[in-house]
């Protein structure tokens, strides 16, 4: 069997912050390790790591994992944006691996292939369009039961998102799926499977979005159409109109409401699965029909605002002989690091004219060591130079008085205080205790009372919070960060986290402007 797995981490330091802390070096690789082994599958697929965009900075966790080779892909103009990256099991070892889809990162030493016919992009437009880091492709070759070989080239891939406010970036995501339909279509054209994984940044149909119905145009989104032409259905028959790729959960699953992979991390929607399915494993129909066994969504995993999605396939995996220049362990700064701790406890041969010679040194050093001994034997102080005025003669040498400092006189006498003081009867004595008590009490309370007064004029305290009109309990405060005249404005809202309105337990629509202090 060969279980595949895709996960958008939002920044590979996320899922670290929790399990770091558990390993008793704070190893950030071991704890990597331990998230890949907890996701128990022979290709982990991860998109969003945030990876900078210097080589030289790369972390650890993505390029030396035991048991594991990776590959990573990463923003070349924004660092700690974007980026993907790959992890095959040894077991799994791929035989080629490339960076982007248009080819022109192509080293042609261990690439993929297969480009397909790209005239309607300019030079321009493809380097944009894989500059961010967003396409990783890993080939594989796989056995089937009846012990054919085949060709198995995974796509992962991190979509670009569409953000209402900047229409470039519409067009820049549907060229950016213009683009891989293209790629993918022309690997299957040469012969090999594909299975293109991770997050596409759109949910295909009403069932996989919590709230489709109160959306305009839903149906008329461009990127649902791209997915429309590029999805099929196994009720499809075979024809001219038959779509290559099929949605593998929907095909597990086809009714399951609920099943989102993608949660608003700030409005707590989660814990309400208040959510969306963005993420995906698609096949080639022949792969999936024939091959795919199951097809799953872990969302109890935590860690990120997705959840892991992934797949099982009744094939076995055939790992190369080597890993593809691609792979991290091979970059300048990871070269030669790749070593067990075995291979500094393996015994080894000794030359025996280097041995009599290492022998011969040890001698001669422990000649001159005896040597040296004898010099500061001669040199310390016999006992009969003790006597000498060098030196310390006796410990009671420091208590001795010295004979330079100046001697009071034992015939002067001082004046006794009791002469000096005129004498107190004992009522007197009683009533000047009793004055100086009521005295420095009335002080310190009246300190007291002025640094009590002081510190709650200017430590007011922050008021209490409004309550919402929903459930009548204590609101939160939240900042306007979107750019327009109210930026940087605070507000009250419901603290409950977002929910279907038909929910009750969900946040209600409470909204209240806070007074500027």
């Amino acid at each position: 069997m060969l279980r595949v797995v895709s996960w958008n981490i939002n920044g590979i330091r996320s899922p670290l912050q929790g399990m770091v802390y558990e390993e008793p070096s704070n190893c950030a690789a071991m704890a990597m390790g331990r998230i890949l082994d907890k996701l128990d599958a022979d290709i982990v697929c991860l998109q969003e790591t945030k990876v900078t965009s210097e080589r030289s900075k790369i972390q650890d966790p993505l390029a030396i994992i035991e048991g594991y080779n990776s590959y990573s892909f990463f923003s070349r103009n924004r660092s700690g944006y974007s980026g993907v990256a790959t992890f095959c099991k040894d077991s799994a070892t791929p035989m080629a691996a490339e960076e982007g889809l248009s080819g022109l990162l192509a080293t042609h030493n261990g690439d993929v292939g297969c480009y397909g016919n790209m005239d309607e992009f300019t030079q321009e437009e493809l380097r944009a369009l894989d500059s961010e880091g967003r396409a990783l492709l890993t080939q594989h070759k796989i056995r089937t039961w009846e012990g054919k070989q085949k060709t198995l080239t995974l796509i992962n891939v991190y979509c670009p998102h569409a953000d209402a406010g900047k229409p470039e970036r519409l067009t820049f995501k549907m060229r950016f799926y213009r683009l891989l339909q293209i790629r993918a279509e022309a690997l299957l054209a040469a012969g090999s499977h594909v299975i293109i994984l991770g997050d596409l940044n759109t949910a295909h149909c009403p069932i996989d979005h919590w709230d489709a119905v109160n959306l305009e145009c839903f149906e008329e989104d461009p990127g649902r159409k791209w997915m429309d032409g590029l999805l099929s259905n196994l009720g499809c028959q075979a024809g001219s109109h038959v779509r290559p790729f099929i949605d593998s959960y929907r095909c597990f699953q086809p009714k399951q409401e609920g099943a989102f992979t993608c949660w608003s991390a700030v409005s707590g929607a989660r814990h309400l699965n208040y959510g969306s399915r963005l993420d995906y494993v698609l096949g080639d129909r022949t792969l999936v029909i024939d091959t795919f066994q199951d097809s799953f969504l872990l969302p109890e995993v935590m860690g990120s605002d997705h959840c892991p999605v992934g797949a099982v396939l009744s094939v076995s995996s055939v790992p190369a002989k080597q890993c593809p220049p691609l792979c991290t362990r091979f970059l300048p700064e990871f070269a030669g690091t790749q070593l067990k701790i075995l291979r500094f406890l393996v015994h080894h041969k000794q030359d025996p004219v280097f041995k009599q010679s290492v022998l011969r040194l040890s001698k001669q050093t422990q000649v001159k060591m005896h040597q040296n001994k004898a010099r500061v034997r001669s040199t310390r102080l016999r006992p009969n130079q003790t006597g000498s005025s060098r030196g310390q003669k006796s410990l009671t040498s420091y208590f001795q008085p010295s004979s330079n400092r100046p001697q009071a006189s034992p015939n002067l006498e001082l004046p006794s205080m009791g002469a000096l003081m005129t004498p107190k009867t004992p009522e007197e004595e009683v009533m000047a205790k009793v004055v100086e008590g009521q005295v420095g009490a009335s002080e310190a309370k009246d300190e007291k009372e002025v640094q009590t007064s002081f510190w709650k004029s200017l430590l007011g305290g922050p008021l209490p919070m409004p309550l919402c009109g929903g459930h009548r309990e204590p609101c939160v405060m939240r900042t306007v960060k979107k750019p327009g005249p109210n930026l940087g404005r605070h507000f009250y809202m419901c603290a409950r986290p977002r929910g279907p309105p038909t929910d009750p337990s969900s946040r209600c629509n409470f909204f209240l402007w806070s007074r500027p202090s």
